[in-house]
């Protein structure tokens, strides 16, 4: 939460996300502070490395005639030597403190021409351990970049490599035999069931026809033939899907989702395949869950699991079921609204199925 000092009658909260994990337990007074790391960069950005789990708590106040305006955010545990750092340029000072034993303060204060945009102040948990406060209103290199300790060290990663779709080479993708074997793809939910909604709105059944359609194109490239159980936004039941594949008598079933959790638990993310029973039904889910690790390799792996899930109970060939991310997840969401990364993640599952296709010839 985001406060406005200024208004004491009346506090703002701030609107930005906060990343935290429900088991976090408080941490006893005098205990060690959860700041770890800290960097200003020049580009007007507060980026934070904390220990894992830390729940954190961002204040705005407005400049008066002796100071400027002023940010600060209060972690858990003491900080055991209290400092003043002289700032540069728009940054008038940083001061790292302990407002009440077994709190640690992090105070930003601007020179008095600096006029920033509360309402669009964001502290954005990344990950476990990782933060990010964008300064709105603050001129790009208006200072030289001021910070301590490493920021990096034991970090989750949050930003992702842009690429390009072109830029998937579907020749390297494993070679079969053309026009032998027929797979079935199954884009999960649809039409008057959208599925998990998650951060910000985003919708599982429009991530997994996109991506499904994608998986479907990278197969028919390498000359197999794919059938999607839908190819628009329409409702389907399970049993429709299920009769689709068995009647087209496939040689794999893959049915493609996004996974959420019970209360919007943003602190949660990671991949996960599922199959019911058999080797080869193993071998499906194993082969896809292995190349969707690689495609996001700073995702939780979650692991292939077996399960009871309809659609691969009741389908006659080898099934998986595989999940792409949480849409609930800070983590997952950001890269789940990336096209870029949603199309690496097709030519992954694409991959593993074409492994698992080349190993069962």
């Amino acid at each position: 939460m985001f406060k406005d000092q200024s208004l004491k009658s009346k506090l703002a909260l701030f609107a930005g996300l906060i990343f935290c994990s429900n088991f976090f337990l408080s941490l006893p007074l005098r205990s060690a502070s959860a700041l770890a790391a800290w960097t200003l960069t020049s580009q007007g950005s507060l980026k934070l490395r904390t220990s894992s789990g830390a729940k954190l708590k961002a204040f705005f106040q407005s400049s008066n005639k002796d100071k400027g305006e002023r940010v600060w955010v209060d972690f858990p545990g003491e900080l055991s030597r209290p400092r003043t750092l002289k700032g540069n340029g728009s940054i008038k000072e940083i001061r790292l403190g302990k407002p009440t034993n077994g709190k640690t303060r992090l105070v930003i204060e601007f020179s008095p021409s600096v006029k920033l945009e509360p309402s669009k102040l964001k502290l954005i948990g990344v990950s476990p351990n990782s933060w990010e406060l964008r300064f709105i209103g603050l001129k790009s290199n208006s200072f030289s970049s001021i910070g301590e300790g490493n920021i990096l060290r034991n970090s989750i990663k949050r930003t992702f490599e842009k690429i390009k779709i072109e830029d998937l080479d579907v020749s390297s993708l494993p070679n079969v035999p053309y026009g032998k074997y027929k797979v079935v793809i199954d884009p999960g939910h649809g039409g008057s069931d959208p599925g998990a909604v998650g951060i910000n709105g985003l919708k599982e059944t429009d991530i997994v026809l996109e991506v499904s359609k994608t998986v479907s194109g990278f197969l028919k490239n390498k000359g197999v033939k794919t059938i999607l159980t839908r190819t628009y936004e329409r409702t389907l039941d399970l049993q429709p899907r299920v009769s689709k594949a068995n009647n087209a008598k496939a040689d794999a079933f893959v049915s493609i989702h996004a996974n959420a959790t019970r209360g919007k638990r943003k602190d949660v993310n990671g991949l996960e395949t599922y199959y019911y029973s058999g080797s080869k039904g193993y071998s499906l889910a194993k082969n896809i869950h292995k190349q969707i690790l690689i495609t996001s390799s700073q995702s939780p792996d979650r692991g292939v699991r077996r399960s009871r899930f309809y659609v691969i109970r009741k389908t006659s060939m080898p099934a998986a079921l595989v999940e792409i991310g949480f849409v609930t997840g800070m983590y997952d969401a950001a890269l789940l609204r990336q096209k870029a990364y949603r199309d690496k993640m097709s030519f992954a599952i694409a991959k593993g199925i074409l492994n698992y296709l080349k190993l069962s010839n």
